[in-house]
């Protein structure tokens, strides 16, 4: 089944940062020499999660969206920021890439392909679906499988790079993530909460590589500490009330 887009749709393109100088120039710089494909068109917003280098000023001189949020809250609150920016401005689709670079931005074509092939409501641009990209670390490794097993056992739906960042929302994943965003550990309780509400997600592969600058916020991602908060946040999303 094919959904190519008979009329024009608007694209937001959601890049939560936090001190992300480094490589922000030359992401934005690709982003706005990025020919959108027939049928869509595209938008830039910057997240300025509370950054304390030279994020703001490189996005206001790039003369893309920014919004500014007055100190740091988190990944999390960014992304939701920038749904709720997309559903009061009504894009018909928002996509989420990392500010540091380790999402090529022509790589987003292959996110839009799928979601017109299969209609998912959130498409998540996989480092493991077969294609020979950068993956990270070894312990990073296990850990994201660890978390992608448990996310199987709590929705029945194998995502095997559930930590990644680089996704399409369709209109109603828009809409529930502008209200019920996960805060602390989003990219893998999303999953939770997208699965409990009904919502498809489909998982496509995509080419990732190291990040161009800046420091991860995962610099603990082995340690057991860090699986242990995970796994309890993404337990209590898989068992608690939805909005």
């Amino acid at each position: 089944m094919n959904h190519q887009p008979e009329v024009l749709q608007r694209v937001l393109i959601i890049i939560p940062c936090y001190n992300e100088e480094a490589a922000l120039p030359s992401l934005l710089q690709q982003l706005k020499q990025l020919t959108p494909p027939t049928g869509y068109s595209f938008q830039f917003a910057v997240i300025n999660d509370g950054s304390v280098d030279a994020t703001a000023q490189i996005a206001t001189a790039a003369g893309v969206i920014i919004l500014n949020l007055p100190i740091n809250l988190g990944i999390g609150a960014a992304v939701q920021t920038g749904l709720l920016y997309a559903q009061q401005n009504h894009f018909s689709l928002a996509i989420q890439l990392d500010g540091d670079g380790q999402h090529p931005p022509t790589e987003i074509e292959q996110l839009l392909r799928y979601y017109e092939q299969t209609n998912a409501s959130l498409v998540i641009g996989s480092r493991f679906s077969g294609i020979d990209s950068f993956r990270s670390t070894p312990g990073r490794r296990a850990g994201i499988g660890y978390l992608s097993w448990l996310a199987k056992l709590l929705t029945s739906q194998r995502i095997y790079d559930i930590t990644s960042g680089f996704r399409l929302f369709d209109e109603k994943a828009i809409e529930l993530g502008a209200i019920s965003y996960p805060d602390e550990y989003p990219e893998p309780e999303s999953i939770i909460l997208f699965s409990r509400s009904g919502l498809e997600i489909g998982e496509v592969a995509v080419n990732m590589q190291a990040r161009q600058g800046g420091r991860s916020s995962i610099r603990n991602f082995t340690s057991l500490y860090y699986c242990a908060k995970v796994t309890l946040a993404m337990l209590f999303t898989a068992i608690r009330k939805l909005n």
